[in-house]
C-alpha cells in the first residue's frame, strides 16, 4: 500500500541508530505511524519537529510490523516559537492531546483543519484565549461537547454580569459564556484555563484511564506567571 498526504507531525522517537518511528495527522489518512529512514542525518533532523508540517510518502508492506515514510518539509511552524516558552509548549501538548486523542487510520478532516488553525491562531494577540476556545472544539469534534450555559447562572457583582455554577458558586470567566475572546482580565485567563483542564479530566481522561498529559501542567505553570 502506497499513498501521499500532507501531516503534522506529532511524535518521534528513536527507532535505532540512524531512524526514527514518527506519528503524523494526515488530512486523507488520520493518524498514522511509521519509521522514517535516515532521521538522524543532517539533511532532515533539523526540521524533524514536532508540529511541523510535512509533504508525506507512506509504503506499507502486508508482511510489515510498520510502515515507512519518505518526508518533505512543507510548513516549518515549531521553529518560529523556539525562543517563546508558552507557545513551545501549547504546540507540545496539542500535537499530545491529539495523539493520545485520537485512533489510528481513521480521517478526520475536522482535526486536521483545527491543527491548522491552531497554528493561524498563535499569531493572534489573544492567542491563549483563542487556545481555550480551540481546545474546546477538538474536545468537541471527537464526541465531547460542553455547553457552560447550561450550568451556570448569571447574577450582578459591582455592576459587571457573572455567572457562577450553582451547586459549587465557582465563577466561569464570561468568554467561556459568550464564546468572547476578550476577557475582562488575566486571571480570567488563567481560570479558563483551569476550568477546561477540568472537563478535560474528569469527563474525557479519567473515563477512559489516560493519563493528564504534564505538558498541559508545565503550560498551566507557565499561564500563571502572565
Amino acid at each position: 500500500m502506497r499513498w501521499q498526504d500532507k501531516g503534522y507531525l506529532l511524535t518521534l522517537n528513536k527507532y535505532n541508530e540512524n531512524s526514527a518511528i514518527a506519528e503524523f495527522f494526515t488530512e486523507n489518512n488520520g493518524k498514522v505511524s511509521g519509521v522514517i529512514f535516515g532521521a538522524t542525518s543532517k539533511k532532515i533532523k533539523n526540521y524533524l519537529l514536532i508540529g511541523n508540517k510535512f509533504h508525506l510518502n507512506f509504503n506499507f508492506k502486508q508482511d510489515a510490523k510498520l510502515g515507512y515514510f519518505k518526508v518533505e518539509i512543507d510548513e516549518a511552524n515549531t521553529p518560529i516559537y523556539l525562543d517563546n516558552k508558552k507557545k513551545l509548549y501549547c504546540i507540545i501538548y496539542t500535537m499530545n492531546i491529539v495523539k493520545i486523542l485520537t485512533v489510528e487510520n481513521q480521517e478526520n478532516k475536522t482535526i486536521y483543519q483545527l491543527l491548522s488553525n491552531f497554528f493561524v491562531l498563535l499569531d493572534n494577540d489573544n492567542w491563549l484565549t483563542n487556545f481555550i476556545l480551540w481546545e474546546l472544539n477538538f474536545f468537541k469534534s471527537i464526541g465531547y461537547d460542553i455547553d457552560f450555559k447550561n450550568y451556570v447562572k448569571n447574577i450582578i457583582v459591582d455592576g459587571d454580569e457573572k455567572f457562577i455554577v450553582e451547586s459549587t458558586n465557582k465563577i466561569i470567566p464570561n468568554f467561556l459564556i459568550n464564546n468572547n475572546i476578550n476577557p475582562n482580565n488575566e486571571k480570567d485567563i488563567i481560570n479558563g484555563f483551569k476550568i477546561v483542564g477540568e472537563f478535560l479530566d474528569k469527563s474525557i481522561l479519567k473515563p477512559n484511564s489516560i493519563n493528564f498529559p504534564l505538558s498541559r501542567l508545565e503550560l498551566g505553570n507557565l499561564i500563571k506567571q502572565i
